[in-house]
């Protein structure tokens, strides 16, 4: 009896992009720290900044928060985060 191996892996359906926004932890970025609503998001984002401060010399953060679990970010929100940062931290509690 023959057995016969089959490679999962899909063909991508479209070519790579290089990534060309600049390194997103560099000195001088501002990071978005963006708490979606759930209890302890902010306190775990609390945590994420802490740790990203010690790794991470000379980047400034800004937080926000959905404060509704269930709703999305409004166009307002995307817009002001996209204009004030060029990386963003999405937190879920628990």
């Amino acid at each position: 009896m023959t057995v016969q191996f089959l490679d999962p892996r899909g063909e991508p359906a479209c070519v790579a992009e290089p990534y060309e926004l600049g390194d997103p932890l560099a000195e001088g970025v501002t990071i978005g720290l963006m708490a979606n609503g759930f209890p302890d998001s902010v306190a775990f984002l609390d945590h994420v900044e802490a740790a990203l401060r010690a790794t991470v010399p000379g980047v400034d953060f800004r937080r926000y928060d959905k404060g509704n679990a269930s709703a999305l970010a409004t166009d307002e929100q995307l817009d002001t985060i996209a204009a004030e940062c060029r990386t963003v931290v999405a937190a879920y509690g628990h």
